[in-house]
């Protein structure tokens, strides 16, 4: 039988065991029953204003739906609560032999003094169960109590994106007394504290272990009061791989793509305009489908950045094209209009008789300029006389080129060692083959190194 040090604060059940013949050796088998004077005890079991020191201990069975969108995630545990009772005097035959603890039915949980925590930041908080409760009280001798559980609960978390999606999210769960203040209960955690299961695999994090823990016991705003706190510390870290494969690989090969338009022939404008614009939206199609993985959110992400770069090089690309073509046009442009300018001599026998003396008529854009010249003698000074239209003396062939060059400077000049006309629209193509990909890998060398930095100095 099981005596209490007082008759008014009876609290607990009372062995008695009933005589059961047995049929070989009239042996006597304990049973459990309440009395029916029981009165439940509800305060704690603390001696002289200390607090009932209760340890928690929690085995995480399952972490699944880690919901970004609501900011969530499930974890499947068993939880262990163990503090000690000592106003419970118990006899020894209700022990097995050999053994130091006797395991009650969780029925008998509710008849007695139990502290009473509960995750503060817990959306939905269950005990499993199939056919009863998964849940049992343990009675050891030196009169400590272990309450031991099988439970699921939805844990909120307060998730950060800037380094999406290198991201690492730090999940806390705060776990205590729900009216008991730390004069009276205050909890810690046990030896085992929090245990993950070695079989646990997620399918894009990584949990980082070891898991932080702690305990408070200061003032609580919402409780007006100081109470006892535990809060262990999930680590989720997101496994880049899937976006290696999925993200970066896929738009790096885009930008690379749009780099074949510079080796493509300027007047192959529906060639070039074509895989232009195609990149564009290939990444703007890739960009709206990664948005749909993560809610909106008003800060710039780590992914945001790297989308942006790539889009920003393929409309480079696309405004180079657009700009060589502008100076082809001037190119062309000019060209024509050096070729007008230039004059057309044409020698003409006015007279139309054979002799020494002759006339050229020169038509320079609407004017025409006659001058006399000897046919005969190459050597004799020509002759002017009044044009027949009334024009500015035209100047001369070589005058005219100095003019021609001075005139599409812009857009074309000669190259002093090799004597070739150089074009501006095939200089900036020919040089964008290479510009382009230097700028490209020194955005990634940047890129990556910074991002790595900041996950490292977040975690």
């Amino acid at each position: 039988m099981v005596h209490c040090t007082r008759p008014t604060t009876l609290f607990f059940l009372i062995w008695l065991c009933n005589d059961v013949v047995s049929k070989r050796n009239h042996t006597l088998k304990p049973r459990v029953v309440l009395p029916e004077n029981y009165v439940k005890e509800m305060r704690p079991p603390s001696l002289k204003g200390h607090p009932v020191v209760v340890e928690f201990s929690i085995y995480v069975v399952d972490v699944n739906s880690i919901n970004v969108e609501d900011m969530d995630f499930r974890v499947d545990m068993f939880i262990r609560q163990t503090w000690s009772e000592s106003r419970l005097q118990l006899p020894d035959d209700i022990f097995e032999e050999g053994d130091d603890h006797v395991t009650l039915p969780p029925e008998f949980f509710d008849n007695l003094w139990h502290p009473d925590p509960y995750f503060l930041n817990s959306k939905v908080t269950e005990i499993a169960e199939l056919t009863h409760k998964f849940s049992s009280v343990t009675l050891y001798r030196n009169r400590t109590v272990r309450y031991a559980a099988r439970m699921h609960a939805i844990i909120a978390c307060q998730m950060e994106f800037q380094l999406y999606p290198m991201d690492i999210q730090s999940c806390p769960i705060y776990i205590e007394s729900f009216s008991y203040s730390n004069q009276k209960v205050r909890f810690r955690w046990s030896e085992a504290g929090v245990t993950i299961n070695p079989e646990l695999k997620l399918l894009q994090y990584n949990i980082g272990e070891p898991l932080r823990l702690e305990e408070t016991n200061g003032y609580m705003i919402d409780k007006d009061g100081n109470y006892s706190r535990l809060v262990v510390y999930f680590r989720f870290e997101r496994q880049i791989g899937h976006h290696l494969i999925q993200t970066f690989a896929p738009s790096s090969l885009v930008v690379m793509l749009s780099w074949f338009s510079f080796w493509l022939d300027l007047d192959a404008i529906p060639g070039r305009v074509t895989l232009l614009v195609t990149c564009m939206l290939t990444l703007v199609t890739m960009f709206t489908g990664l948005r749909a993985d993560i809610p909106p959110v008003a800060y710039v992400k780590a992914l945001d950045l790297w989308m942006a770069g790539c889009m920003m090089f393929v409309f480079a690309a696309l405004g180079e094209f657009v700009v060589v073509k502008v100076l082809d046009k001037q190119y062309q442009m000019n060209k024509t209009k050096a070729q007008e300018s230039m004059p057309r001599i044409i020698p003409v026998r006015l007279n139309g008789e054979k002799g020494s003396c002759g006339t050229v008529a020169a038509w320079e854009g609407s004017g025409v300029r006659c001058r006399k010249v000897d046919l005969t003698s190459p050597t004799s000074p020509p002759a002017s006389t009044p044009s027949v239209n009334a024009t500015p003396a035209a100047p001369t062939a070589h005058i005219v080129g100095v003019e021609r060059r001075q005139s599409i400077l812009q857009v074309a000049w000669l190259d002093t060692d090799t004597g070739q006309e150089r074009i501006l629209w095939y200089e900036i193509d020919r040089l964008s083959r290479i510009v382009f990909p230097a700028l490209f890998l020194l955005f990634v060398t940047m890129y990556w190194p910074v991002l790595l930095l900041k996950t490292k100095a977040w975690s």
